[in-house]
């Protein structure tokens, strides 16, 4: 793999820092190109270096974190509920700015639909319909509520600015999806 020029890598975190800024700032439909070159102090034509446009920036930041959180999953596949919950946390935490603007803020309504969506496809594999509780509930509406309401414990933290510490979030979820997946 080619390695990448820290230059370019240093523009591309200025264009991302740059748009989480705006939107705290201003709806996202209201940031022009300008506002975005103003920000990150490139030219315009840098940011067409990088990007197609702002909707482009935007949903390659998206990506990134949503590929970052997967390989968290990943890596913490074998571990329990409330271990794999202080992984993600902890990012989540250390991430505030951007997690907080597109949920606590409502800055990009489409992330919720794109996070519900990963949190769906990772949990499809842990609520078991078969045995216990759950059986004879069905597997789809099942999945939905445990990844719906995830991301909606995760909206109350940030819309409260993180009224918990990050551990016991972890803990709690934890907790609550050792309940539901057995």
């Amino acid at each position: 793999m080619a390695k990448i020029d820290r230059r370019i890598l240093k523009t591309q975190e200025a264009l991302k820092n740059a748009i989480i800024d705006l939107m705290s700032e201003k709806n996202f439909d209201d940031i022009t190109l300008q506002d975005l070159s103003d920000k990150a102090n490139v030219s315009r034509g840098t940011i067409y270096l990088h990007y197609m446009d702002k909707y482009d920036l935007l949903d390659k930041l998206i990506e990134s974190h949503i590929n970052e959180l997967r390989i968290r999953c990943e890596s913490v596949a074998d571990l329990d509920f409330i271990t794999g919950s202080l992984v993600w946390t902890e990012y989540l935490e250390s991430n505030y700015s951007f997690f907080s603007m597109m949920l606590a803020s409502k800055g990009a309504p489409f992330f919720r639909t794109r996070f519900v969506n990963f949190l769906i496809e990772e949990f499809r594999d842990e609520v078991d319909v078969t045995k216990g509780k759950n059986l004879g509930l069905n597997q789809d509406l099942t999945v939905q509520f445990v990844a719906t309401a995830y991301v909606g414990v995760v909206e109350w933290w940030f819309t409260n600015e993180m009224p918990i510490p990050h551990q016991a979030l972890a803990e709690q979820l934890g907790t609550l999806l050792d309940r539901i997946c057995e």
